[in-house]
């Protein structure tokens, strides 16, 4: 399936709003349809995430229409102090718009965690550096090891989890983190650490804290060489990474295990645009990479029309 992608809008190119707010909706559901043919009335992209607990995910589009959509969402009293994180990409970042109802807004796979009810201290991003400096702090990315890989916090520990679901696991695994008196989380936008010290809090944790909007706010706020943030940060959509300053990164997506790459990894003997990198190389059978080389020959035919290619 093809579909027309838009120029961007101006030299800006689109506006990309992340967002997510804790919080109890019983009418969540009630929201899905109005909220879908919004977003598709102003020409705005992404996923968002409606539960009992809250909202969460990304839009982008023409900045008047997310401002729209932003507006919408905060006239529902559950989300008059809804906050976001916005930054601009070249291009439109994602193929289509998605609402969808989900059990939870962030996966975590634990009964009773609420971060309604106890959450951690959040730490504003200026802030920051004085707390991971500090010798008596842990720090932890709950992010996800395909994410740390392209970047992460100086002295950070990285739990090397495939899915969030892994973390509590990790989490009781080692005994060693009640060794200091704080723990210092943090994650993409701020989501997954605020869940996480929910559920830290839980397991007896007590000096627990997150950083207040996540990567992406520290990299807008805070100087480049100030800075104790290492690498690039990836995103969920078609920027894959962005720097200081939320500008776009040089990251590239494997097609077939969706890894970010590096320049390096691109020009390996083992990557096959839309087929295979250094990462699933030999996780793939010839049958497979048969199939993806079928798949990317339709990319290429779309874009070639000026088309996107929604298989992508």
């Amino acid at each position: 399936m093809t579909n027309t992608i838009p120029s961007p809008a101006g030299n800006d190119g689109f506006l990309v709003a992340a967002l997510y707010h804790f919080v109890s909706v019983r009418r969540f559901a009630e929201l899905r349809a109005p909220l879908q043919a919004l977003c598709e009335e102003q020409g705005v992209r992404g996923t968002l995430l409606l539960a009992h607990e809250g909202i969460n995910g990304t839009i982008a589009g023409p900045a008047d229409g997310v401002r729209t959509v932003l507006s919408f969402l905060r006239r529902q009293p559950e989300f008059a102090a809804l906050e976001h994180k916005e930054s601009r990409a070249s291009e439109m970042p994602f193929l289509r718009m998605k609402v969808r109802l989900k059990k939870e807004i962030v996966t975590m796979g634990v009964e009773d965690i609420d971060p309604n009810r106890s959450v951690g201290t959040y730490v504003a991003p200026k802030d920051w550096n004085a707390l991971i400096s500090d010798p008596d702090t842990i720090v932890i990315d709950t992010r996800n090891d395909y994410e740390t890989a392209i970047g992460i916090f100086k002295g950070a520990v990285d739990p090397n989890t495939k899915t969030f679901r892994e973390f509590p696991e990790w989490v009781r695994r080692n005994t060693g983190l009640h060794n200091k008196p704080k723990i210092a989380m943090y994650c993409t936008g701020g989501i997954r650490c605020e869940k996480a010290t929910a559920f830290m809090k839980a397991e007896g944790f007590e000096e627990v804290y997150h950083l207040k909007g996540g990567i992406l706010k520290y990299l807008e706020e805070v100087p480049p060489e100030e800075s104790l943030w290492e690498g690039a940060c990836f995103v969920f959509d078609e920027r894959v990474s962005v720097l200081h300053g939320l500008e776009e990164g040089e990251h590239k997506l494997c097609r077939a295990c969706r890894h970010p790459l590096t320049a390096e990894e691109i020009a390996s003997p083992l990557y096959e645009a839309g087929v295979s990198c250094p990462h699933c190389h030999a996780e793939r059978s010839e049958e497979d990479r048969a199939r993806f080389r079928q798949r990317q020959k339709q990319i290429d035919l779309a874009k070639k029309r000026g088309e996107r290619h929604l298989g992508k």
